[in-house]
């Protein structure tokens, strides 16, 4: 059965590498059956910031305002802007999400912060019960697809910047499989900004390469969530003793003071 993707994408020029991304993304799905469509959120002018106005009606308590509290029960009563609706439907339809993105700040472009803030609301994309591997997205996939500033020399253990496992473990588990969302390994263009020509078209030529078996990928490798006690959700005795003689962490976060396993947040089965 064909797919339905969503694409967020955020970057001012049609004219930027992340557009050619975008584009490519785009063709090698649709060819391969797959119905494509894609929030452009600079286009869309789509509101950054998560505030009272996102609300219809009156709030629950004016005077002592919590976006997470209003806005999911303004979701419950159907009383969220139209935009963010408009958006939750997209999700709600997508069975793969591809973020988009030139990396700002080691993270997303604000733009794509205020959609990940204002549309995965509370109870719509995560409950306190409903989250990490029993997530509500737990049967769809999210990818990132990014375009670096620094050399991918800089973004590793020894780098500058550190090792891009670290900087990629908040969006990838703090956001995606937070909402139970498949991970898949990230596309990440390294740098094309400083790059030739030549270089630049073999990044493309191999992200096309890639999307042609992309919804066939294994996903990256967390932990489950039945692994955490229920009362101060720390890893199980029985699960630490069980790793306890392995030489690297079980993640990047949850490494439990041992040596980062290697590529964890980069390379599934890893």
């Amino acid at each position: 059965m064909a797919k339905k993707v969503l694409i967020v994408y955020a970057h001012q020029s049609s004219g930027s590498f992340n557009s050619a991304a975008k584009t490519a993304a785009v063709e090698v799905l649709t060819t391969l059956g797959c119905s494509v469509e894609v929030s452009d959120l600079y286009a869309m002018n789509f509101k950054a910031t998560a505030t009272a106005e996102d609300i219809k009606g009156d709030l629950k308590d004016a005077e002592n305002f919590s976006y997470l509290d209003e806005s999911k029960l303004a979701w419950e009563e159907g009383r969220l802007m139209d935009d963010i609706t408009k958006e939750q439907s997209k999700v709600i339809e997508a069975d793969f999400i591809i973020f988009q993105f030139p990396m700002y700040w080691f993270s997303v472009p604000a733009i794509m912060k205020g959609w990940i803030d204002r549309v995965l609301t509370n109870g719509f994309a995560f409950t306190q019960e409903k989250r990490y591997s029993q997530g509500i997205f737990k049967e769809k996939r999210a990818m990132l697809s990014f375009t670096t500033g620094s050399l991918e020399s800089m973004f590793s253990a020894t780098g500058i910047n550190g090792d891009m496992n670290v900087t990629l473990w908040p969006l990838q588990n703090g956001i995606l499989h937070y909402c139970g969302f498949q991970v898949l390994a990230p596309q990440i263009f390294w740098a094309p900004f400083s790059a030739t020509p030549e270089a630049r078209s073999c990044m493309l030529e191999g992200w096309r390469a890639r999307l042609q078996g992309l919804l066939e990928e294994q996903p990256l490798s967390f932990i489950s969530l039945d692994c955490f006690d229920e009362k101060g959700f720390q890893l199980k005795s029985d699960v630490q003793e069980k790793h306890a003689a392995k030489e690297f962490g079980l993640t990047v976060g949850i490494h439990m003071g041992k040596p980062l396993p290697p590529h964890n947040q980069m390379k599934a089965g890893s």
